[in-house]
């Protein structure tokens, strides 16, 4: 089954009361027992609910996984992965991630005994100097944010393994209408269901795919534990933003080329990073490993002073000046002072992320209408 037909049909069941198509949302905290111990199922909607049940078989199957669970937010996800590690533990992460994820791992998980080396993981040989008896995890995001690298995800997948380290793949960016890490070897694939798969701004949830039945066991535990479970509203929302994610998906591909194109000839900008383009550095891998390019880049100013990126991020009309991404309209932000603010400014001038850095997540208006909106906001 074809990824558009499975978007559309993943996880779906006539309601059996009434046959409604569309999932109800099952707003219940607790759900009546025939005996104790006796239950259809569901018992307490921290540990179950139909809704988000749904929801999860879709994921699963539009990621070609196995197993899915959904969380809170992306960043409950990822505070679920790292919980399978222990005091003493090391995780090799790329050095270019979002901003939530290096301060969950480096002012909270550290705080445990939890060790994080981030490094450059264009080359997959080079994390090998890093992994030791205490490596349980390789993290990496694909394209990554903001600075759009391309991580060649087999070559990690095909080290981790023979040294027996987990991977997860942020695969946030891209979504599973453009990539599916889980079919190139990791262990886990995360998303931000807020962006893409939600689709329209309006719901916080993240998500993990899985294929090895003992890692979800351990996953679903720390999710009913901890507790960072979404609502069955939020579920709804992302239920039905799946149903979308192709046709919107090729729009936002279509929309980042033209605009990419714009922005790469434009005699003000300096340089373009879009995975996109036939010179980037993870072009041919990019290729290799996704269906499309995406609608995440960043643009730098030959003007490289913070205050002319700020002039231009407050000109636009289209482009609203905000955080997040992957929704039908389009973003324009500062990284430096939003989405990363919270990376030190050394670390972030060393991986290549300056104070003038602008990223745009590009929606599904019409293409020459932003591209109008970019060419007077930037002069």
């Amino acid at each position: 089954m074809k990824i558009a037909t499975k978007l559309i049909h993943a996880g779906m069941e006539p309601d059996p009361s009434t046959g409604a198509i569309m999932i109800p949302i099952y707003q219940t905290s607790t759900y009546v027992q025939e005996a104790p111990g006796q239950n259809k199922g569901y018992e307490y909607a921290r540990s179950q609910n139909p809704t988000r049940t749904a929801l999860e078989n879709a994921l699963a199957i539009i990621e070609n996984g196995k197993y899915a669970l959904s969380f809170s937010s992306g960043v409950a996800a990822t505070d679920a992965v790292i919980k399978l590690l222990q005091p003493g533990d090391e995780v090799i992460a790329g050095n270019d991630l979002y901003g939530g994820t290096y301060r969950l791992f480096t002012k909270i998980f550290e705080r445990y005994g939890i060790r994080f080396h981030f490094i450059d993981m264009h080359n997959a040989r080079d994390a090998e100097p890093y992994i030791n008896k205490n490596t349980r995890l390789i993290w990496i995001e694909t394209p990554t944010n903001p600075l759009l690298n391309i991580i060649d995800i087999q070559s990690v997948a095909e080290l981790a393994s023979r040294h027996n380290i987990l991977t997860c793949v942020d695969n946030t960016f891209a979504s599973p209408y453009l990539q599916n890490p889980l079919d190139l070897g990791v262990d886990l694939v995360l998303h931000s269901a807020t962006k893409y798969l939600g689709g329209h701004s309006d719901v916080i949830q993240g998500c993990i795919m899985i294929n090895d039945a003992e890692l979800r066991e351990k996953l679903y535990f720390i999710q009913k534990s901890c507790g960072a479970v979404p609502g069955p509203q939020d579920c709804f929302l992302v239920l039905r933003g799946l149903k979308t994610l192709h046709v919107r998906m090729d729009r936002h591909c279509q929309n980042g080329e033209q605009i990419a194109d714009f922005l790469k000839s434009h005699p003000k900008v300096q340089k373009l990073y879009w995975c996109g383009l036939k010179e980037h550095p993870g072009y041919e891998i990019a290729k290799k490993q996704m269906r499309g390019f995406g609608g995440m880049m960043s643009f730098e100013l030959k003007d490289q002073s913070v205050e002319e990126a700020r002039r231009v991020l407050s000109a636009t009309k289209l482009f609203s000046l905000a955080e997040s991404l992957g929704g039908v309209e389009s973003l324009i932000n500062h990284p430096a002072t939003m989405t990363h603010a919270s990376i030190p400014k050394a670390q972030r001038i060393k991986n290549g992320l300056s104070d003038s850095l602008i990223r745009l997540s590009v929606g599904i208006e019409d293409a020459g209408d932003l591209i109008e909106d970019l060419k007077q906001a930037i002069g």
